[in-house]
């Protein structure tokens, strides 16, 4: 019914940067909130950042000060800019949302299938 669709991976020096994507598609009301989660190899998946429609931000306290959420809500897309890449923001990135699917106030979490990133030292 709503798919998440993640793009914008790859390998990267430590100190460099990469912008991800997410755009959902489907049947889709509204969006609250969006966010960027990720897991390394043999860790729990933990939060990196989200926001609200209206735009407020929530980030992990590892990534402050070097990435950015954004959303473009006309397009139903979540940005993550992440500068100063460090190796141990290595991991698979997901994209998360939480969607109303009908005029009924009801709203479920969707997930995208994941990217990698890989910050090389």
């Amino acid at each position: 019914q709503v798919q998440l669709v993640e793009s914008g991976g790859g390998l990267v020096q430590a100190g460099g940067s990469l912008r991800l994507s997410c755009a959902a598609s489907g049947r889709i009301f509204s969006i609250n909130v969006m966010g960027w989660y990720r897991q390394a190899p043999g860790k729990q998946r933990e939060l990196v950042a989200t926001i609200t429609s209206g735009h407020s931000t929530n980030y992990a306290d590892s990534v402050k000060g070097r990435f950015t959420i954004s959303r473009d809500n006309a397009k139903n897309t979540v940005y993550l800019q992440m500068n100063s890449l460090k190796p141990e923001d290595t991991a698979v990135y997901y994209c998360n949302a939480d969607v109303r699917t009908s005029f009924a106030r009801v709203w479920f979490d969707y997930w995208g299938q994941g990217t990698q990133v890989t910050v090389s030292s």
